[in-house]
């Protein structure tokens, strides 16, 4: 009877109930560690939504008990220039986006409370939006030749051939640098 029985069970797999009281009480203390971290971190609590909030947590949890979390050198080098390389293929599979369907490139300004006003230089393809950089651009956000020749630099970077559209706001001094850009 002993041998039917494992013939039987030895094809199934149990699985865990995630309304078992046990259960519920490993998560709570799990979240609580959690949310202890990020409040003694000062981490927004909008970082749980974050795309890389939930992988980070289960793959915590595939590991399993005893995992030791990284050093401050883990972080700080070797995991930092691995994120630095996923980051690069990132945006060498984007460029490849923007070469064979184009882009659009956006930009967006604002003035901080102490003066200094910063743009955003972002493009955006069926793949999705990339941030290019930001400048500070207080000693010539209101000069459009300036602004033009920031922008003309940017459509450079990215490949004038690749460029379907550009994005800014309606100041002015952007409007200006449409109308140049445009004959140019």
């Amino acid at each position: 009877i002993l041998i039917l029985w494992c013939k039987v069970a030895k094809g199934k797999q149990t699985t865990i109930d995630h309304n078992d009281p046990y259960k519920q009480e490993l998560r709570d203390r799990a979240v609580i560690r959690i949310t202890r971290w990020m409040y003694d971190a000062g981490i927004a609590f909008n970082a749980v939504s974050y795309d890389s909030f939930g992988p980070m947590v289960e793959a915590i949890g595939q590991y399993g008990p005893g995992m030791k979390p990284p050093s401050f050198h883990e972080v700080r080098v070797p995991y930092l220039k691995k994120e630095l390389n996923h980051t690069n293929e990132l945006m060498r599979i984007h460029n490849e986006e923007w070469v064979k369907y184009g882009c659009s490139l956006m930009s967006d300004g604002w003035t901080l409370q102490n003066g200094r006003t910063l743009i955003n230089f972002l493009v955006n393809c069926p793949r999705g939006t990339m941030f290019v950089e930001s400048i500070d651009a207080s000693s010539y956000s209101k000069d459009g030749q300036k602004l033009f020749e920031l922008l003309d630099k940017f459509v450079d970077d990215v490949g004038e051939v690749n460029v379907v559209q550009i994005i800014t706001d309606s100041a002015s001094a952007n409007v200006l640098t449409g109308n140049n850009l445009l004959s140019s």
